[in-house]
């Protein structure tokens, strides 16, 4: 076990928005069973993240983490201190904006060996709610057509570069000056997707959606007769369909860190903030125009 004070720093939300954030001192947080301690290097924020914990204030922010076990429970086997993980942990707890958080065991995943912690923090929701979407709920294979909406967002541009490795072909939908982003990542046709999309996509074997509303609204109509899917983490779709939220999952964690490793997936980062900066952080997670992940630099690399 490493030495660990009996204090940490954390950012904590009091109240409703950016308003409530507080940088403070509180206590390092016991260890349960089945679970490690883990010293937080990088920990990354959610656009809409401020909204989750309003039953339960005050709260530790951000859900996605990068570190080094620092400790783990008695019963705990699948993993050792002093390795380096990364995680996406329970939405019902306290989050990870802090120099120590308390994660399941089971949600670490070895963090990728070719990139480092802040890369890794801005991993875990984004791409696994693009490969949970694409190939737990949409099914994905190769050789199919998925038409992907916001595929310059924060879980598009990780379907988009999945998608295509999968060898699907990827129809993508962003706005004009996200074009060249899209297709960086992998699209074979982008469109705006404001204008009409029937004539201009034809059927699609999955529409796998990130935005919601018109888009979503109309993405039944461009589906194969045959075995088309539509998913959506934005809201519930009309008619059939899948709307789900994004599971903490240690086994995709594993694959994804291959891929990465593999030089097959790309992780963008808009900026990075000290946790003294919380307010700033957030407000600039709700700012339009970014072109990847916001996240807490909680200890140099």
């Amino acid at each position: 076990m490493r030495s660990i004070p009996r204090t940490m720093q954390a950012v904590r939300l009091h109240g409703p928005g950016v308003a409530g954030l507080r940088y403070e001192t509180i206590d390092v947080p016991s260890l349960p069973p089945g679970a490690a301690l883990v010293e937080v290097h990088a920990a990354a924020l959610t656009r809409d993240e401020l909204e989750w914990p309003l039953d339960r204030l005050p709260a530790i922010t951000s859900y996605e983490l990068s570190g080094v076990v620092a400790a783990v429970a008695d019963d705990v086997d699948s993993v050792s201190v002093g390795a380096e993980v990364y995680a996406l942990t329970p939405f019902d707890r306290d989050g990870v904006a802090a120099e120590y958080a308390v994660v399941p065991a089971s949600a670490l995943a070895p963090m990728p060996a070719v990139i480092g912690h802040v890369e890794s923090a801005a991993i875990p929701l984004p791409a696994l709610s693009a490969w949970q979407g694409l190939f737990t709920h949409g099914r994905l294979e190769a050789g199919e057509r998925v038409l992907i909406h916001g595929a310059a967002g924060g879980v598009g541009q990780f379907a988009t570069q999945l998608a295509r490795g999968r060898g699907a072909h990827v129809v993508a939908t962003a706005s004009p000056s996200a074009f060249e982003a899209a297709r960086g990542f992998g699209a074979d046709e982008v469109i705006d997707g404001r204008g009409p999309l029937d004539d201009a996509i034809g059927s699609v074997d999955l529409v796998y959606d990130t935005v919601g509303g018109e888009l979503l609204e109309r993405a039944p109509a461009l589906l194969a007769k045959r075995d088309g899917r539509l998913v959506t983490i934005a809201e519930e779709p009309p008619g059939e369909g899948t709307f789900f939220i994004v599971e903490p999952s240690r086994e995709q964690l594993v694959e994804l860190a291959r891929i990465v490793d593999a030089g097959e997936l790309r992780v963008a980062i808009d900026s990075t903030f000290p946790l003294a900066d919380a307010v700033a952080a957030f407000e600039r997670s709700l700012a339009s125009g970014k072109r990847g992940k916001v996240v807490f630099r909680v200890a140099d690399d």
